[in-house]
């Protein structure tokens, strides 16, 4: 059981909140959410990058010069790997990174994951209200009275996405914007301060709880 306080718009301290997550043992947390994160950011590679082999680069179909007797090395085609403008070695093809993971487990170090950053997190009532158009200059003053430096890296987790919420969040170069049910163990660990809603907070319980 996880205890946070909750703020209202202005900052000030208006509650308390609880949640309860079954999180990894502590002897194995830090690997179950390390795979996660690795699976994360390789299954996030194109896998496009492609170079032509000796038999793919244009040209070199004949001879540059007669076996013997010039001298040289002997060399049959100018698109070899070692002659300038010749084909790669080895080099990389389109191909698949993903690595796959059990979906209990993933979801094991998602909430791992999030348990992990309760130090950092802000737990704050429902402010869409708040925002009748769409304002940056507002949310910011809002996050910094919650206690989040703006040269921090934020990542604010609503119930679902609100039009003017996303609008007045979309230009800040720190600031991420995710629904509650769109989670993911980079994000998590990647921001200096999560700042969750109450609504977020129990639906965050209620898709991810065993």
């Amino acid at each position: 059981m996880f205890e946070c306080v909750v703020k209202n718009w202005q900052g000030d301290q208006v509650g308390q909140t609880s949640f309860d997550l079954r999180v990894a043992r502590e002897e194995t947390a830090s690997h179950v959410v390390h795979r996660a994160l690795v699976r994360q950011t390789t299954n996030a590679r194109q896998g496009t990058a492609s170079t032509k082999t000796r038999s793919e680069v244009r040209g070199g179909g004949r001879k540059p010069w007669r076996q013997k007797g010039t001298g040289r090395a002997r060399a049959g085609s100018i698109r070899s790997p070692l002659w300038r403008g010749g084909g790669v070695i080895f080099g990389p093809k389109p191909r698949e990174y993903n690595l796959k993971m059990n979906r209990k487990e993933r979801r094991l170090a998602l909430r791992t994951a999030f348990a992990s950053r309760i130090d950092d997190l802000i737990v704050v009532e429902e402010f869409a209200s708040e925002l009748q158009q769409p304002k940056t200059k507002e949310l910011m003053g809002a996050i910094a009275r919650w206690g989040v430096d703006p040269e921090n890296k934020t990542l604010l987790i609503l119930p679902e996405r609100t039009e003017n919420v996303y609008l007045s969040a979309r230009n800040v170069e720190n600031l991420k914007l995710i629904a509650a049910d769109g989670l993911n163990v980079y994000d998590l660990l990647h921001a200096d301060k999560i700042v969750v809603t109450a609504a977020a907070l129990l639906k965050i319980q209620e898709v991810y709880s065993d």
